[in-house]
């Protein structure tokens, strides 16, 4: 299991380095363990797939529970449709655009192969019929409305959804059309595709809900939603299949059960059965295998610093943020978490300056690192305070190295 854009460390502690655990560590896990040498990652966690580009992450924590080829680049075929409803809602949210408003569709639009909405040349549809045609019905000739409507043409509205991409860390996206029609330059990674939809259920909760819809009927004929996992996983919510020659079968999908979401992304299977079959499997080894554990709430003091020539002694160390992780559940017994800092910290220390790191090892996982910040500041001592603290250095030395252990 590995965390994105969290890589571990892998030098070695220093002898001068103090190495401790608060109280509180001792009620969560039923004791409480220092060591003085850094812990070694483990074996990342792993299954096996066929698909050929695969990734499973965690929504919540950003923890990838496996992947195959996540970088690689890859016809996303009708999966980057994902990035023109991104546009969509975008405009819809802000007020740019409305549901109601009507957009005409063009003769462009009309001829276009693929998988259609079935809209009629120079009729004007309304925006939130035309966004159920890309989502349930895959709708190539509904993405080209769209497209026209909010960009003029549809190549001018590619480059907007690569510029969105890269302002949301897509690093591997290129978009040439609003369809995911096959094209040399037209490219995205399963990575990216996981981020988008990470993304998309994050940003635009009042909208996210048409990807659940597994029927629509326009213009006579009913068609239904490929997703092969809504109705077959439990709390699959979304959000897209794709497929060409190239590509194979693909999709980008999420499901929500309690507290928890995982997103998947598969591409490169043989056959609609194997997608379907693969891309619940995966689903649900995710959440049979892994589970999500608080370990501190925002603000919550992790453990104190010792403070040298300060006014006061210690200071109290926080997370940015509530601290959630995800571990294979039957690593969590053996999980073994410490706060590693060079110190005495010497003052004047600042209220959110980095002080320590939270370090959380099991096995079959890479060690998880986080930062620990001053949750307030401490002044240095004056003349007087300082030349009793040099004093007291001289005649006792500085504070010996703590070292604690305890069985898990």
């Amino acid at each position: 299991m590995t965390i994105p854009s969290r890589p571990p460390r892998h030098s070695p502690a220093s002898p001068n380095r103090f190495l401790h655990r608060s109280r509180r560590f001792a009620e969560f896990l039923g004791a409480a363990v220092l060591a003085v040498a850094l812990l070694s990652p483990g074996t990342a966690r792993a299954v096996e797939t066929n698909a050929r580009e695969a990734i499973v992450m965690d929504a919540n924590t950003g923890a990838v529970l496996m992947e195959k080829a996540p970088d690689a680049s890859m016809p996303p075929a009708s999966m980057s449709k994902v990035m023109t409803v991104y546009l969509v809602f975008e405009r819809l949210k802000d007020g740019r655009l409305s549901l109601d408003d009507t957009l005409e569709v063009s003769e462009k639009a009309w001829r276009k192969g693929g998988s259609k909405m079935f809209v009629e040349v120079g009729n004007k549809v309304r925006v939130e019929d035309l966004l159920r045609g890309v989502i349930v019905q895959s709708g190539n000739d509904a993405c080209i409305v769209l497209a026209e409507g909010l960009a003029g043409t549809e190549s001018a509205f590619a480059q907007l959804m690569t510029q969105k991409a890269e302002e949301i860390g897509m690093t591997g996206s290129h978009f040439t059309n609003s369809t995911g029609w096959p094209d040399p330059n037209h490219r995205m990674t399963a990575r990216d595709l996981a981020i988008l939809a990470d993304r998309m259920i994050e940003n635009f909760p009042d909208y996210y809900g048409y990807f659940s819809e597994t029927e629509f009927t326009w213009n006579g004929i009913k068609q239904y939603n490929r997703n092969p996992l809504l109705g077959r996983v439990a709390g699959a919510d979304g959000l897209k299949t794709g497929h060409t020659e190239e590509a194979g079968y693909g999709l980008t999908a999420s499901a929500k059960r309690g507290d928890r979401r995982l997103i998947l992304v598969v591409n490169g299977l043989g056959s609609v059965r194997a997608r379907a079959e693969e891309s619940a499997r995966l689903m649900e080894w995710g959440f049979r295998e892994f589970d999500n554990y608080r370990l501190f709430g925002e603000g919550e003091t992790v453990e104190h610093a010792a403070v040298w020539l300060g006014e006061a002694d210690t200071v109290p160390l926080v997370s940015d943020g509530e601290l959630v992780i995800t571990l294979p559940k039957q690593a969590r017994p053996k999980m073994k978490v410490k706060v590693v800092y060079d110190g005495p910290v010497p003052a004047p220390i600042e209220e959110g300056q980095e002080i320590a790191r939270l370090e959380i090892s099991a096995p079959d996982m890479q060690t998880l690192e986080y930062p620990l910040y001053a949750a307030e500041p401490v002044e240095k001592l004056g003349p007087v305070g300082r030349l009793i603290g040099s004093l007291e250095h001289m005649i006792f030395g500085a504070p010996a190295a703590l070292v604690k252990e305890s069985a898990e």
